[in-house]
């Protein structure tokens, strides 16, 4: 399917859907018929509708289901049934018609998607099985339980729009001023009302000169007037804190998802490196070849 039929199709679907959703809430007030159970066991090439000799079967509908946003997977397997089923009888109807022809493109099409589908498939198959627990804790030791996982800094600021504005709060503060009253009177930042909290933050949180100031100063100290693009600051460094390192169980996941991409990332390598690859220099079309779509409409 190319991505206009793609486009098209998906704002169609979700049209049946909204309108096989709103029959059931209007049919919900009424009493529920008795349903009989099922007579027929499931299976992937069970025939659900014929389109001129033309089959869909429960395979094709659990593909669509499949790809449903949460909002219509939600719905009701009677609702998602109908609408999905007009929306596959409908498209075999145009697939067959007239207006239809298999064009270059949609046999180019179609051959990128089952490429991509069963080259999906083997990644899933490489995924299985190829980080041991052992990897990832090792990967856990080397990441966190060992060495410092840098410094955190709690502090406060009085954003205002001039040098001189900051200059003067840094003489106010020098002359015994409070910071946090300073702040909710003339901070232009969103943290005025609180007194100018920042809280907790890493390094790497804050922009680039307001870390570096926090960096290089002691715990209660006030610093000198400091920009940014957000304006002119007077930073408070309350108190700072090396950041602890998290549990195993809290990045586990995390860990497991890096090691079997880059084990997968290495089989592909190794794969493709016993392939025999053949590829054409892009010289000899020209790299604007890439750019020539009208080939496309032949």
């Amino acid at each position: 399917m190319t991505l206009r039929a793609i486009r098209i199709a998906a704002p169609l679907l979700a049209a049946t859907l909204a309108t096989q959703a709103a029959a059931q809430d209007d049919s919900a007030q009424e009493d529920a018929a008795p349903t009989d159970a099922a007579t027929t066991e499931p299976a992937l090439d069970t025939v659900v509708a014929t389109v001129n000799g033309r089959d869909i079967v429960l395979g094709h509908m659990l593909l669509v289901r499949a790809g449903l946003s949460e909002q219509y997977q939600q719905l009701p397997d009677n609702v998602l049934w109908e609408g999905i089923l007009d929306q596959l009888v409908r498209q075999e109807v145009l697939a067959q018609s007239d207006m239809a022809e298999e064009t270059p493109r949609v046999t180019l099409a179609l051959e990128n998607e089952r490429r991509a589908l069963v080259a999906s498939e083997a990644v899933n198959s490489l995924s299985a099985d190829l980080v041991s627990e052992e990897e990832i804790e090792a990967a856990y030791e080397e990441q966190f339980a060992q060495g410092a996982q840098g410094t955190e800094y709690n502090a406060a600021h009085i954003l205002v729009e001039t040098e001189e504005e900051a200059q003067t709060l840094v003489s106010d503060l020098e002359g015994g001023a409070d910071f946090s009253e300073l702040a909710r009177e003339r901070s232009t930042g969103p943290s005025g009302p609180n007194g100018g909290s920042l809280g907790w933050f890493a390094e790497g949180e804050m922009v680039g000169p307001f870390e570096e100031t926090v960096a290089g100063m002691e715990a209660g100290e006030i610093s000198d007037p400091v920009e940014t693009q957000f304006g002119w600051h007077v930073i408070r460094l309350n108190e700072t804190r090396e950041k602890e390192a998290p549990a195993l169980s809290e990045v586990r996941d995390q860990i497991a998802e890096q090691l079997q991409t880059q084990a997968v990332q290495e089989r592909i390598v190794e794969l493709v490196s016993q392939a025999d690859v053949d590829k054409v220099d892009s010289e000899a079309l020209g790299p604007a070849a890439l750019s020539q779509f009208d080939l496309l409409e032949n």
